[in-house]
């Protein structure tokens, strides 16, 4: 077990991620049919040998948490996972930033007495030992490391833009420029921060002490500590994860990591899961990604009343959940799910809970936890009429029904009455919400969100 304290930054709002992430914390969101993006990153950790992780919390924290508590526990001497939620600590404000979240919780590396502290993101989908990068981190004797990808310079403006010398060392920093610089001998490839950093504790306290002072700051990493730290001369170094290898995973496997910021990048790392050759490798006994353990049967395939057989391609179908003389093409289908007799679910992700009507057909769809969807309805198969009667429609055609939605085959969407709430007064949202021609309409009952629609609801278990 290492000596070094872990934060993770499990605060952000994830505004590009509405409606996903109008009613949770970004790190909360369902992932790959079974788990919480928040889990790739505790798993990786508890794997590596990590035992004192402190999770710092802010926004829409409540079924994190709840996740969390149920989940993730530790029972040896001096080994835990706690929450570090916002308190005000260093005046009269939440965390300004992800500078600002390690900042207020600076009394935790006072306690520690940590030499080295592991700050890491809780919103990106990846395997990685971080042992070995904090072993990269001790070698070159470095204030800082900073963990790092080669991207596609169409896709690094999304991120921190990092130059480094022939010894590894970051001689420039460039936060989501509009023009990256690349890698050199490399034009169409620009290494680009993964949000994970190794610090020494003395040069990363001077350096968030420096930042809190400074009222031009936005209080981030990356926009500016690090660039503050590389202007004092101070030893950042980059650790290349292109490079990095995973105990357990085949000697030709690359390196994954995604990071799922916006509802098209987060539908297309679900989709990489189901495919014939994933490049995430989920069945790695050696380096489990860790989730709820939930009590339901496995899942079942029925043919219905001498009616068409199941017809599956491509898919990952979780426990519970029952498929009932339907097609599943290209699909990933959640826990607790109930597919009705000759519908078609295509290129699409349910997430636990769901009921899929008879005869219904969608393409390209994201349904949140517990949406209804009557028998009859066709989604995504008509443009026109789609982009009439449903708000949440990204650029690629991927069509998002929030959590507890109901659907029917004709006329405007039912909302749940408290995600219609939150949806109409969260600025991320509430101007899509109204915009369209069909304009949602709320549940007149007090149906809230969170109940299951899955096989158990339709004996009034939900």
């Amino acid at each position: 077990m290492t000596d070094s304290i872990v934060m993770i930054m499990a605060g952000g709002k994830g505004s590009r991620l509405g409606p996903l992430t109008t009613h949770r914390a970004k790190p909360a969101t369902p992932f790959g049919g079974r788990y919480r993006i928040i889990d790739f990153v505790l798993s990786n950790l508890t794997n590596s040998g990590y035992r004192q992780i402190y999770v710092l919390t802010q926004y829409m924290a409540a079924s994190l948490i709840r996740h969390m508590n149920r989940t993730w526990h530790l029972g040896g001497h001096d080994e835990f996972i706690e929450f570090a939620p916002a308190q005000m600590r260093r005046g009269d404000h939440w965390y300004l930033g992800t500078a600002d979240s390690v900042y207020q919780n600076m009394h935790i590396i006072d306690d520690h007495r940590a030499r080295h502290i592991a700050v890491f993101g809780g919103d990106h989908i990846y395997k990685c030992d971080v042992s070995q990068m904090e072993a990269a981190h001790r070698d070159f004797d470095a204030d800082a490391t900073i963990a790092a990808f080669p991207v596609h310079k169409s896709e690094a403006h999304q991120f921190g833009v990092i130059e480094v010398n022939d010894e590894g060392r970051i001689i420039g920093f460039q936060e989501k420029p509009s023009n990256p610089k690349t890698i050199p001998g490399r034009p169409d490839t620009c290494l680009v921060s993964m949000g994970n950093y190794f610090f020494r504790a003395e040069p990363l306290k001077e350096a968030l002490t420096y930042d809190a002072a400074d009222p031009n700051s936005s209080h981030d990493f990356g926009k500016n500590v690090i660039p503050n730290m590389l202007a004092s001369g101070l030893r950042v170094f980059v650790y290349d994860f292109s490079y990095h290898r995973v105990p357990g995973d085949p000697p030709e496997a690359r390196p994954y990591w995604r990071d799922v910021g916006t509802i098209d990048s987060f539908f297309e790392a679900n989709m990489e899961l189901r495919s014939p050759l994933p490049l995430l490798n989920l069945y790695n006994r050696e380096w489990r990604i860790r989730t709820s353990q939930r009590f339901h049967p496995p899942a079942r395939f029925v043919r219905h009343m001498g009616t068409a057989p199941v017809d599956i391609h491509d898919c990952m179908v979780c426990e519970g959940t029952v498929v009932e003389g339907a097609r599943l093409q290209q699909a990933m289908i959640g826990y607790d799910c109930f597919i009705h007799n000759g519908a078609s679910v295509e290129n699409s992700l349910l997430m636990s809970g769901c009921s899929i009507g008879a005869k219904t057909k969608i393409r390209n769809v994201i349904c949140d936890k517990n949406v209804i969807i009557e028998p009859g309805t066709s989604i995504g198969y008509d443009d026109e009429l789609d982009r009439k009667r449903f708000p949440f429609v990204t650029e690629k055609g991927i069509i998002v029904l929030p959590k507890g939605t109901h659907v029917y085959p004709e006329g405007p969407l039912v909302l749940a009455s408290d995600m219609a709430e939150l949806l109409t007064n969260d600025p991320a949202t509430k101007d899509v919400t109204s915009a369209v021609e069909l304009a949602p309409s709320t549940a007149k009952h007090n149906r809230h969100s969170y109940r299951s629609q899955g096989p158990r609801a339709q004996d009034g278990q939900s």
